[in-house]
């Protein structure tokens, strides 16, 4: 996952931006503490529950986790499933870009 970044690929970036939505809108930060995974810039966010499984980018749980106010923990190495408290739907996070991003 190169995106022309530091060393980081702009996840400390996305999670600063994550922590400055949390400041700028409380209910949407509120949402995220709940459990829910609202629809943010990159690729990750709910709206329903799909019949498919569904991908979501590194930097969507990046920003997430800094709009929930939580430290930035993420193993670029590893994919991470986290379940949408509002739809029921479960994302699976990864830094394979080929399995969210649509041809």
């Amino acid at each position: 996952m190169n995106v022309g970044y530091g060393t980081d690929n702009g996840l400390i970036t996305c999670w600063e931006v994550g922590r400055i939505n949390r400041i700028k809108s409380p209910e949407l930060a509120a949402r995220a503490m709940n459990g829910e995974l609202p629809v943010l810039p990159w690729k990750g966010g709910v709206e329903k529950k799909l019949k498919k499984e569904k991908y979501g980018s590194l930097y969507y749980l990046a920003q997430w986790q800094g709009l929930r106010n939580e430290d930035l923990d993420i193993d670029t190495s590893e994919e991470r499933r986290i379940t949408c408290i509002k739809t029921g739907m479960t994302v699976i996070y990864t830094g394979d870009a080929s399995k969210y991003v649509e041809p």
